[in-house]
């Protein structure tokens, strides 16, 4: 008979069975805060249009404080990045409806690369009193940066966009985006020192007093900012009223394939003016003292073509009112995407040029090298389109009418010049299709909202396809079509002129967060290189 010595276990040698179960706990605690931050990100996004959960960025931004801190900033680069992923990937699903995966991914992937570096920054300052100001303001940082580079920037998930629904709305005319965007992400990081507090108590732990109060200001103050702000959220007209129509002609069929029915597109908005120009004569609705179409509602160029010149004028005549069209047109072997206003009586009169257009889309960067990687893309973008240089007002039946085509919405500095231009509505017309039935449109159409509050302005969406929509000041939408049907929109609507401290402002409280995000960045690196100095003496 065989005897087996039972193992001894010591300092340098562990007992064999219970190692394996040492080494999945040890797996399970590495991966735990991975999951958790992707996790957390998929929970900001499930935050944004078009549901109306805005109130998960809270505790969104709680879970990613609770994983960052203690942490140093490489594993908090790496678990900002899992975050950026979590919430972007199904975020920007929509950009790769009609090209493929490769895209999408790739600006996913690009993207998250800026909430990384902010997610090492917040672990740097998390050591800090007072982290949630620091780490909020380097959120807001990292949003700056993103909508400036590469490319002109890619501000899409700008944490403000999210909140079209919520309680600190009104922040957005304090201060902008910027603001807005500090005031939920500082509520949602004060909310993880709140509970991390709230836990150290239960254990019968000192807390600094201090640290207890910088935690419940974090929570309060943002809410307590949001509600002395709603007095500037007003929809009173300043400047009288205005009737404004939203025409919605529809395209053929969704997604790339549009661009060759660019006829039929420009009949389906004529025509959809000319229903509506016979239910006003019928007194079904009101008559409308301006009309907008969506962008490229005419992408038959009506300067070279007098078929689409006629077809525009027909309209506008039948509808007595000046008509916002939407057009792709050639000048000086440049391609334009433009707004022109036709009058009824005088035909064309003036134009707006896209200022902020959209790369890949409507320009190649990289042209060469993307060739390289795949010629399909390059024939999608054949031709670079040109940008504007000049803001975009049009004088409508009196009504000064600010144009942010599409694309530009997203961009603060592009609809704040159209307000401090002398617009007293705003018009963002665009062009959906592509995108099929996805979240994208719902998306831009918060953005809107935002907007509205931001400069307390009327915001009128005409969307070739939808969702079009008419926006109060107070960012109601008050009326709104389908997606992928034929139809018009028409409300009296207030005109202002009062300009909002975000409109006054402009990039400055932006410029103020940022001063503080590297203050707090700063400090977290002169107290480490401190501690490492105390360390080795």
């Amino acid at each position: 008979m065989t005897v087996t010595a039972p193992s001894v276990a010591g300092p340098d040698r562990p007992d064999p069975r219970t190692a394996p179960a040492s080494r999945a706990a040890r797996l399970g605690r590495r991966l735990l805060p991975a999951a958790a931050a992707a996790l957390a990100g998929v929970l900001l996004y499930v935050s944004f249009p078009p549901r109306t959960l805005w109130w998960l960025a809270l505790p969104a931004f709680a879970v990613l404080g609770a994983v960052l801190r203690g942490r140093g900033w490489k594993a908090g680069l790496g678990l900002g990045y899992l975050f950026g992923l979590g919430f972007l990937l199904p975020l920007l699903v929509w950009t790769g409806v009609e090209v493929g995966p490769g895209p999408w991914l790739a600006l996913a992937a690009i993207e998250a690369l800026f909430v990384a570096l902010v997610g090492a920054g917040v672990a740097a300052v998390a050591k800090l009193p007072a982290w949630p100001v620091w780490a909020a303001a380097l959120w807001t940082a990292g949003e700056a940066a993103r909508a400036r580079v590469p490319f002109e920037g890619f501000p899409w998930g700008k944490i403000a966009f999210g909140q079209a629904d919520g309680v600190f709305l009104p922040l957005a005319a304090v201060g902008g985006t910027p603001v807005l965007g500090f005031a939920v992400v500082l509520c949602g990081f004060g909310l993880c020192e709140a509970v991390r507090l709230a836990v150290t108590v239960r254990r019968a732990r000192a807390v600094p007093r201090g640290a207890a109060v910088a935690a419940l200001l974090s929570v309060l103050l943002p809410v307590a900012g949001a509600l002395a702000a709603r007095p500037l959220v007003s929809d009173d007209a300043e400047d009288g009223t205005t009737t404004v129509a939203v025409v919605q002609g529809n395209v053929p069929r969704a997604g790339l394939g549009f661009n060759a029915q660019r006829r039929a597109v420009l009949d389906y908005h004529a025509r959809e003016t000319e229903r509506l120009a016979a239910r006003v004569d019928a007194g079904e609705v009101a008559r409308p003292d301006i009309v907008l179409w969506p962008e490229n509602s005419s992408d038959i160029d009506p300067f070279a073509n007098p078929d689409a010149y006629a077809v525009i004028d027909a309209a506008a005549k039948a509808v007595k009112a000046p008509v916002s069209v939407g057009g792709v047109v050639e000048r000086d072997g440049r391609l334009y995407n433009e707004q022109i206003l036709w009058d009824p009586d005088k035909g064309p009169v003036d134009t707006y040029d896209k200022r902020q257009i959209q790369p890949f889309g409507e320009y190649l960067p990289l042209r060469s090298l993307i060739g390289a990687i795949n010629s399909d893309w390059t024939s999608m973008v054949s031709q670079d389109f040109s940008r504007g240089t000049e803001p975009g007002v049009f004088t409508m039946a009196g009504a000064r009418v600010g144009l942010v085509t599409c694309y530009e919405a997203a961009f603060d500095w592009a609809v704040r010049s159209e307000v401090t231009d002398g617009a007293q509505l705003i018009s963002v017309p665009s062009n959906n299709a592509t995108f099929d039935r996805s979240e994208m449109t719902y998306q831009q159409l918060a953005m809107s909202r935002v907007r509205a509050v931001e400069h307390s302005r009327t915001v009128t969406v005409p969307v070739t396809s939808g969702v079009s929509a008419i926006i109060l000041p107070d960012g109601r939408v008050t009326q709104r079509t389908g997606m992928f049907v034929a139809g018009s929109l028409v409300q009296e609507v207030p005109l202002r002129s009062s300009e909002t401290p975000a409109t006054r402002m402009g990039v400055l409280p932006e410029i103020l967060l940022v001063l503080v995000a590297a203050g707090g960045l700063g400090w977290a690196v002169a107290a480490g290189v401190r501690g490492r100095r105390a360390g080795g003496v």
